[in-house]
């Protein structure tokens, strides 16, 4: 990865994200080679926080018809689970959404 920017795609904004957010838990899409150790810092020089624990799950791209029913797949993608530190500051950008 060249630069942050490109390991964390967006924020993941959904019912159970915005009440984990309470809990100083954020979950990004991220790009599937990134590894843990890379979203941390990257999360961390985007934000300016501290990260305790980060959580992955890659997800298969769903089977699509394309056309005129031929066979063709969505991406696949990553998902990160982000838990901050108790003394971290808290995310700006998800403060107005919860």
């Amino acid at each position: 990865m060249t630069h942050v920017y490109d390991i964390i795609i967006r924020p993941v904004i959904t019912e159970r994200s915005m009440a984990a957010a309470s809990d100083k838990k954020y979950v990004f899409e991220v790009a599937p080679e990134a590894g843990k150790i890379e979203i941390k810092n990257a999360v961390e020089q985007i934000f300016g926080v501290k990260v305790a624990k980060v959580n992955t799950i890659n997800y298969d791209g769903k089977e699509k018809r394309v056309g005129a029913g031929r066979p063709g797949t969505r991406k696949n993608w990553k998902k990160a689970y982000v838990q901050l530190t108790k003394d971290s500051k808290t995310i700006e950008f998800f403060e107005g959404m919860v």
